[in-house]
């Protein structure tokens, strides 16, 4: 299986743009391109869902529950909301489901849920999830105070299990950074010893005018 997983250091971090904006590279390229996240919640919240934009970005035809097999309306942890509405989620399942959306294409960008550490349910993390599937690691993060921490520990917690760290992603990128914002791409390269790149603030509407943004190894 070719692709990558993106993560990132929390919620509301661009975890879907720098998905998004990856598949799209790739697919730019000539390659077919499927996408994939494991469970979508907060449905009732949103203006076009996360599935949605990234099925746009790779140009997939992919149906919605190819893509995101578990979607859930509360704002909510996929393994609660899962449990408030009465449909249990299926490690398995989303397995199979991810395994199979990557075998009808050349190169799989998979989206996880929040950070490496969210629960699908009770006794299978997110984490548990990127491991099985054996992809390296993309990470999304704020640009801002407290990035550092929240960063680093993430690579950790993706090192810890084997996952491959390839690259951190800040996102929005301010047209003007700051000497903080400088430094803190800096230390979370040299200190994490990843690549660290950064995505400017971008209008989803018009994919034709985002930049390139092709993961390691793509």
């Amino acid at each position: 299986m070719r692709g990558v997983f993106v993560t990132g250091t929390g919620t509301e971090v661009g975890k879907t743009v720098v998905a998004a904006v990856i598949a799209r590279s790739v697919a730019a390229t000539g390659a077919r391109v499927a996408v994939f996240k494991p469970a979508v919640s907060g449905l009732d919240q949103r203006g076009e869902p996360d599935h949605v934009l990234l099925r746009r970005a790779s140009g997939s035809a992919q149906s919605d529950d190819e893509l995101a097999p578990s979607r859930f309306e509360p704002p909510v942890s996929p393994h609660l909301a899962a449990e408030l509405v009465g449909e249990p989620i299926d490690p398995e399942r989303l397995l199979t489901a991810a395994r199979g959306a990557a075998a009808g294409a050349d190169f799989l960008v998979c989206e996880g849920v929040g950070g490496l550490l969210v629960p699908l349910t009770l006794g299978y993390l997110v984490r548990d999830f990127a491991s099985e599937l054996g992809l390296p690691a993309v990470i999304a993060a704020s640009p801002g105070l407290g990035t550092i921490n929240h960063t680093l520990l993430t690579v950790e917690a993706a090192r810890a299990v084997g996952l491959e760290a390839k690259l951190v992603v800040l996102t929005p990128w301010p047209d003007d950074a700051s000497a903080m914002e400088r430094s803190n791409r800096d230390a979370i390269e040299r200190l994490g010893e990843i690549p660290t790149e950064v995505l400017e603030r971008l209008d989803l509407r018009a994919t034709d005018s985002w930049p390139s943004l092709p993961p390691p190894g793509a």
